[in-house]
């Protein structure tokens, strides 16, 4: 925070939240009807959430690097879940996600944090991106094979 510019970009978002806040509670309070009573609440809360972004923004810069990091690494395994749960996934495809929640998404963000570029750059397109399907493609049970059409002998 020690910047110049980051101290007005942040002065600047927060001058603007101040602004859609107040219009915001201006908006509630003439609201006439129960649909534009909804959409002012609507629009309340994702100031409200703004509100949250940017405080947690501004602790992560004042930690430094580190909370940064932190912070990405935190957001990066939420969104990975999130992402998860609106897949579907088979039970042999449990170890591979563990290992990409709990394995993975770790070391890439301490590759991160050690600042170095030439592995976390090709870690996971490339490292990753072939030891999952192999762990999946392990994990695969015989009986998936047996299933095969059996070929006519012709006698």
């Amino acid at each position: 925070m020690s910047d110049p510019q980051t101290r007005w970009l942040i002065g600047g978002v927060v001058a603007l939240l101040l602004i859609a806040t107040i219009i915001g509670r201006i908006l509630r309070a003439r609201a006439r009807h129960e649909s534009a009573e909804k959409v002012i609440a609507n629009l309340n809360a994702r100031i409200n959430a703004w509100w949250v972004m940017v405080v947690v923004f501004a602790v992560a810069l004042l930690v430094g690097p580190i909370g940064t990091t932190v912070l990405f690494a935190f957001m990066s395994f939420l969104a990975l879940r999130e992402f998860i749960t609106l897949t579907p996934s088979k039970r042999g495809d449990h170890r591979a996600l563990f290992w990409s929640f709990f394995i993975l998404l770790p070391i890439q963000y301490i590759l991160i944090g050690r600042q170095w570029y030439g592995m976390f750059s090709i870690f996971i397109p490339v490292y990753a991106f072939l030891f999952i399907p192999i762990r999946t493609a392990l994990a695969v049970t015989p009986s998936v094979f047996s299933s095969a059409p059996r070929r006519f002998n012709g006698a």
